[in-house]
């Protein structure tokens, strides 16, 4: 089990990297843009950039989940909660390999 869960880390963790990648890049066409009072092109770009910032930490933290889910697979710990010491369900894990918390802890914040 160990060497797919590795792989599925690997390919999220890469795939992570490649999305906030294309995220950061510079905007390729910025114009002749102005932002004034009314609504257009400007505001547009703003709130797209807002849109992509927000992706942007939310992936910045789903890349850490999954930098954590690699360094327990070498400590030997993965599948063990990193608040409360209990299993994660192997269903969670399934789904979610990177996941570093049970779902109470996680819900919990």
């Amino acid at each position: 089990m160990s060497d797919d869960v590795l792989q599925a880390l690997l390919d999220k963790r890469a795939d992570l990297l490649a999305r906030m990648a294309g995220i950061s890049a510079a905007p390729v066409d910025s114009g002749d843009i102005s932002f004034g009072k009314r609504v257009g092109d400007g505001t547009s770009i703003a709130v797209e950039r807002l849109t992509q910032v927000a992706a942007h930490e939310q992936m910045l933290g789903q890349l850490a989940e999954v930098e954590r889910a690699l360094a327990k697979l070498d400590e030997g710990s993965y599948g063990t909660c990193d608040s409360c010491g209990g299993e994660i369900p192997p269903g969670r894990l399934e789904v979610h390999p990177w996941a570093v918390r049970c779902v109470t802890c996680a819900a919990q914040g």
